[in-house]
């Protein structure tokens, strides 16, 4: 499973770039499932469909990355791995073109989980990962919407409905879950934020538990939204143990997941969810959500 975002985005079938994010995400899964029918584990299918979806800028993540309040990038990311519970993260860091495959770096190649900001630099420069220059990551797009929120004085996710906005102009956060033939579970999650954030500000993404989850028990999970509203309700993890504790499948645990982020703290986002059987789900409080699933070797579904 794959997601691009949440949000309002009304009328985006309509459109061109209703075309591209179908085609974006359909791409991506097929890729997928290419990496775990030639014997690729799980792990490896998530950070490759990871790192593929921040390679298009039309998502919120790697090229396509949000600019902070000093219209800056600072990306989050975050990837689990679930036979044992091992797990990379990384947050604020920027000129990274593929942050997920920093994260992975993290929790193979150091005794750490997270990394933050020149940390995390000069990590990657140990790993001997390339810098991108600062021009990869500013899209018009991306500019026009960042000045369009000083304007307002106001902080905003990349989906939230604006004045005069067209939702064409709408992007998400990203995420990829897969199980694959041994039985093993992972996740990640990748972003660059919400608009005109504040500099230093880290969301759920790169929080183990809140952001992204995997557990071979239960299910790897990946969300997106506000991420303030994720880490308070540790959403991830909060739907694995609706699994672990109640004995709840996918479709059970994320919709009892959904109920308790509302409930709690009114959360604006969605999860999707692949538990240990290999059954999908996702759930969402916002009028959308843009991912897509290929369930035990069947077709590519994708949705809005």
């Amino acid at each position: 499973m794959v997601h691009g975002g949440a949000g309002a985005m009304d009328n985006i079938k309509d459109n061109k770039t209703a075309v591209r994010y179908l085609e974006s995400i359909r791409r991506v899964l097929e890729h997928g499932r290419e990496i775990l029918t030639l014997g690729g584990s799980a792990l490896q299918a998530v950070e490759t469909c990871a790192s593929l979806l921040e390679d298009d800028p039309i998502f919120n993540a790697g090229c396509g990355s949000v600019l902070n309040e000093e219209g800056k990038v600072e990306m989050d990311a975050a990837i689990m791995d679930g036979r044992n519970l091992s797990a990379g993260a990384v947050a604020a860091v920027d000129n990274i073109s593929n942050p997920i495959q920093l994260a992975r770096f993290v929790m193979t190649e150091s005794e750490h989980v997270m990394l933050i900001s020149e940390g995390a630099i000069r990590f990657a420069e140990h790993c001997g990962m390339d810098r991108a220059p600062e021009n990869y990551f500013y899209t018009p797009d991306r500019i026009e919407q960042f000045n369009k929120a000083r304007l307002k004085h106001k902080v905003m996710l990349d989906h939230d409905d604006t004045e005069n906005d067209s939702e064409d102009q709408k992007y998400g956060t990203i995420g990829a879950i897969a199980r694959d033939s041994d039985g093993n579970l992972a996740a990640a999650t990748s972003t660059g934020g919400i608009v005109n954030k504040r500099m230093g500000r880290v969301g759920d993404s790169p929080i183990i538990g809140a952001g992204v989850y995997a557990d071979n028990e239960t299910c790897a999970v990946s969300a997106t939204g506000y991420g303030e509203d994720f880490m308070r309700s540790v959403i991830a993890k909060t739907i694995s143990d609706f699994i672990y504790m109640k004995g709840m499948n996918a479709e059970q645990a994320t919709q009892a997941g959904i109920q308790y982020l509302t409930d709690k703290v009114n959360g604006r986002g969605g999860v999707i969810v692949i538990d240990k059987l290999g059954n999908c789900a996702s759930g969402f409080t916002t009028k959308k959500m843009i991912h897509g699933w290929i369930e035990q070797g069947g077709h590519a579904v994708v949705r809005f």
